[in-house]
């Protein structure tokens, strides 16, 4: 089992995080262009890993894009806005992300510390700390550590999702040539009522 620190973001940090994921959205969406995280807090120089995720706030809500990698040679601040615009293109959930959406989305990111290559998922994945990522046969698929805690899921059936998500059999992580890694992530998320952040 390999693990490596990642940044530690304070809430102003998380903050910072989300507002600049939502500046490359919009950016990206409104103009077509590249957001720069110009002058950045001192944690957004950290090489790690990313995600971020979009969920619309229309009807029952839905998740609108999401992408990011829990491996970056990149410095915190480009992984944000690279995962941002990501998120937000046809590439991440079958459509881009148009204007009219931006006032119904939420944004919320999830940085990247103490990466777990593991042999032992089932007994190593704690839930609440881990989000999980897979790889195999050339698929992978990855899910927030709040996820399994939002939708009451056991470790195992944690695990099964994620698989699917890759495209992958459900039980895939069991087998000997897909790989399962373990990150801890801190989440700041919009809150959908007022547009303040929240750490998860």
């Amino acid at each position: 089992m390999s693990q490596r620190q990642g940044a530690d973001l304070s809430y102003e940090d998380g903050a910072r995080a989300v507002e600049l994921a939502r500046e490359s959205v919009e950016s990206f969406v409104r103009h077509g262009q590249r957001e720069h995280p110009g002058s950045m807090r001192e944690t957004f120089y950290e090489r790690t890993g990313a995600f971020v995720r979009l969920e619309s706030t229309r009807g029952r809500g839905s998740l609108r894009g999401c992408a990011g990698g829990y491996r970056s040679g990149e410095q915190l601040g480009h992984v944000i806005v690279d995962a941002a615009i990501e998120a937000a293109s046809e590439d991440s959930c079958g459509s881009e992300v148009t204007p009219s959406e931006l006032s119904n989305l939420t944004v919320s990111v999830c940085t990247v510390r103490n990466v777990l290559l593991t042999d032992d998922p089932l007994g190593d994945l704690e839930l609440g700390t881990h989000g999980v990522a897979v790889d195999g046969g050339g698929k992978t698929g990855w899910l927030y550590p709040t996820v399994p805690v939002e939708n009451g899921w056991s470790e195992r059936e944690y695990l099964d999702r994620t698989c699917r998500k890759a495209g992958l059999p459900p039980m895939a992580w069991q087998d000997d040539d897909v790989v399962v890694t373990l990150f801890e992530g801190q989440v700041f998320r919009e809150r959908s009522s007022d547009g303040s952040i929240e750490e998860l």
